[in-house]
């Protein structure tokens, strides 16, 4: 599937947002800062997921 410059920039924020959040609570495995990091990660990816179907079924390069 071709994608254009704009689903790829969206995608890599979400995803540098994921790293950072599963990075903290890996480091601080155990805190309650941590669980909370890994939930807010999880949210962050589904939120990723309709952000980039609602890019798809807008976007006249990507459709």
């Amino acid at each position: 599937m071709k994608t254009c410059h704009r689903f790829a920039s969206i995608k890599a924020e979400f995803e540098r947002d994921v790293r950072f959040l599963r990075g903290h609570a890996e480091r601080h495995q155990g805190s309650a800062p941590a669980k909370t990091s890994w939930k807010n990660a999880v949210s962050v990816k589904r939120n990723m997921a309709r952000a980039l179907n609602t890019h798809l079924s807008r976007c006249r390069e990507c459709g």
